[in-house]
């Protein structure tokens, strides 16, 4: 089934490396979040999260806590 185009959350990051891309494989693993990527070839590092549950600033706290810019992609 696809996912409803509300549940798709796209945030524009600074994780660039792949030292970066594990670190937050981690915090998503931590925090049970499944369904993400990273897009690294974008210069905007677009971080998609698909998730009927989060809301865009649960995300936005959880990534720069643990070091990373992140802001909503408009």
């Amino acid at each position: 089934m696809e996912p409803d185009f509300k549940d798709i959350l796209l945030f524009k990051t600074n994780i660039q490396t792949a030292d970066d891309k594990i670190l937050i494989a981690k915090v998503m693993e931590k925090h049970k979040i499944e369904q993400w990527t990273v897009d690294q070839q974008d210069v905007d590092c677009v971080l998609r999260i698909v998730s009927p549950i989060l809301k865009l600033d649960e995300v936005i706290q959880l990534v720069s806590k643990n070091g990373y810019q992140c802001e909503e992609l408009t």
